[in-house]
């Protein structure tokens, strides 16, 4: 991993427990896998802990690892850096993707009140500054008593949205995911409907499907004409779910409502309609894990070493079957 994610994720707590339950080479980390010094010391790894900066685990690398067993990533996605002879390594590989869900699931849930109410809206917009409520128009119906919620994505920051979401006074959860289990959908207290039933019935549409060519723009113009007027769009997913021109056009008509951590760009041109319309709040990405929340991750990636040590069943392993569903 690189010098500053090793820096936030190994309190000197954290490292005292890993060397508690492997062996350390010293120094304790490296930010590449090719000079001889690294090379030398791959030769003899069985684990690797990897989060943010991890160089990609090519079959070149992984030649020079011929004793390594398992990979714990102290981050979310392992796209970056599992290239398909991990695969056919046959190596354990898990991901921190559960654990960096729940600040995600959070943020999302304070965005789908602050939308119920329009608040970085109204904040964004001088002239309804003192105005009082009653003189308020043009941004539908302010509240957050039974609406309707569209969640696109089941996966594990979108079932710990709809389980959050019981702490609303009776809202309508609907979620369009082509591969969740009805069942568990309805037990976390939603209801499993295909995309363009829940486009029109929807007051606010979250996001939470992973980035695959499958989701490459699935919102677009078409998908954007079928939301009612006033209805905010969230995405704390992947900018590329979403045609942001076409989500331009309707923030700048007026008619629709926004607010984006993750854009496609990343960043966004500085002349983009989506930055300076006042209906659309853009945050620079940060409702997934940081500060003292990427010590959940670390937390998580020594749990899973340490259940495996122990022989016991992982929680968090991506697998060759699993891997092209995964974000």
């Amino acid at each position: 991993m690189s010098d500053e994610s090793f820096r936030v994720h190994f309190d000197r707590g954290r490292l005292d427990r890993l060397a508690g339950l492997v062996g350390l080479p010293d120094p304790v980390w490296v930010d590449e896998l090719d000079s001889p010094a690294a090379r030398e010391r791959l030769a003899e790894a069985e684990v690797l802990i990897t989060s943010w900066g991890v160089p990609r685990l090519s079959g070149e690398r992984l030649k020079a690892a011929p004793r390594l067993r398992a990979v714990f990533h102290a981050a979310g996605s392992v796209r970056g850096f599992a290239a398909d002879e991990v695969w056919e390594r046959d190596l354990v590989v898990t991901s921190a993707a559960d654990a960096n869900a729940v600040p995600v699931a959070e943020f999302t849930l304070a965005a789908i009140i602050f939308a119920g109410k329009k608040a970085p809206f109204l904040a964004a917009d001088a002239s309804t500054a003192y105005r009082g409520w009653g003189h308020l128009s043009g941004y539908g119906d302010l509240s957050n008593f039974r609406r309707s919620i569209g969640i696109v994505g089941f996966s594990r920051t979108g079932r710990r949205v709809v389980e959050m979401l019981r702490t609303l006074d009776g809202p309508t959860v609907l979620v369009a995911d082509p591969y969740a289990d009805p069942a568990a959908v309805a037990d976390a207290g939603a209801k499993l409907v295909g995309l363009d039933e829940l486009l029109p019935r929807v007051d606010v549409l979250s996001l939470h499907a992973p980035e695959l060519p499958s989701t490459y723009r699935m919102i677009g113009a078409a998908e954007l004409a079928q939301l009612p007027a006033h209805a905010t769009v969230i995405n704390t997913a992947r900018g590329s779910l979403i045609d942001s021109d076409a989500l331009a056009a309707e923030c700048e008509n007026g008619r629709l409502f926004a607010i984006l951590d993750v854009t496609d760009p990343e960043p966004l041109p500085a002349d983009s309609v989506l930055r300076r319309v006042p209906n659309v709040m853009i945050t620079p990405h940060i409702a997934g894990s940081l500060g003292s929340e990427i010590h959940r991750l670390t937390d998580h990636a020594l749990d899973e070493l340490a259940r495996w040590l122990a022989g016991e069943p992982l929680l968090g392993r991506i697998t060759a079957e699993t891997f092209p569903l995964t974000a």
